[in-house]
């Protein structure tokens, strides 16, 4: 149980690492002003009309970095400094979250797996952790209950792995997006690029723990078992 611990520690120091790094180049970009002068709403607006998409509504939520897509209602969702910001950092946060709503109409297919999983993933969020405590205690006389917290583990891991091609991909649409349209000129779209980099990296660091601390508990249910 020990090593779980040391490796969870680990992973969230790298993890605070990446989130500390990631908040400082948006806050870094958000200092640069497009060249374009647009808000992240009107990125947003624009990006979703050339690719075909008007049922998809652009709104402000409150809160930092709360940016995100909805396919349940199909919002594109700006935190306020996104949505009303004219800098490199909010026309890439918008963009990439529009990448979502393009990902969705086109039915691109990790986003409705991964859609799919969400009632599953909710599920097993909220018991995990207490089937696998207690698993590991009655490990001996009923091995059964840590098997049963491994299998709702490696539900969260797979949701963790199946986030990522969804998160690259939106990223690689909008930047692909930014630059052809010269919404962020050559010398932004380094930026842009930059900056989404740093925010797809956060859910590489979730997967690689998750999937470290899933074979973790496979060797403790190995080891105690016998």
């Amino acid at each position: 149980m020990g090593s779980i611990w040391l490796v969870s520690l680990l992973f969230i120091g790298i993890s605070l690492l990446v989130s500390f790094q990631l908040k400082s180049k948006f806050a870094q970009y958000n200092k640069v002003l497009l060249s374009s002068g647009l808000t992240g709403a009107e990125v947003a607006q624009k990006m979703l009309k050339e690719n075909g998409i008007y049922d998809v509504q652009v709104t402000s939520v409150e809160g930092i970095l709360s940016d995100h897509y909805n396919p349940m209602n199909k919002t594109v969702n700006l935190s306020p400094d996104v949505y009303n910001g004219k800098s490199i950092a909010s026309a890439a946060v918008a963009a990439h979250e529009c990448g979502h709503a393009v990902q969705h109409a086109t039915a691109y297919p990790w986003l409705m797996l991964r859609s799919r999983l969400v009632p599953v993933v909710q599920f097993s969020s909220n018991l995990v952790q207490w089937v696998l405590i207690a698993g590991i205690i009655m490990i001996k006389v009923f091995p059964g209950l840590l098997l049963a917290g491994i299998v709702l583990f490696a539900i969260t891991t797979l949701f963790s792995v199946i986030t990522l091609p969804v998160e690259i991909d939106a990223s690689n649409r909008a930047l692909a997006w930014l630059q052809k349209t010269n919404v962020a000129n050559s010398e932004e779209y380094p930026k842009a690029k930059d900056a989404l980099k740093w925010a797809a990296l956060t859910y590489v660091i979730a997967a690689i723990a998750s999937i470290v601390t899933l074979l973790q508990y496979i060797f403790i249910y190995n080891n105690r078992r016998n």
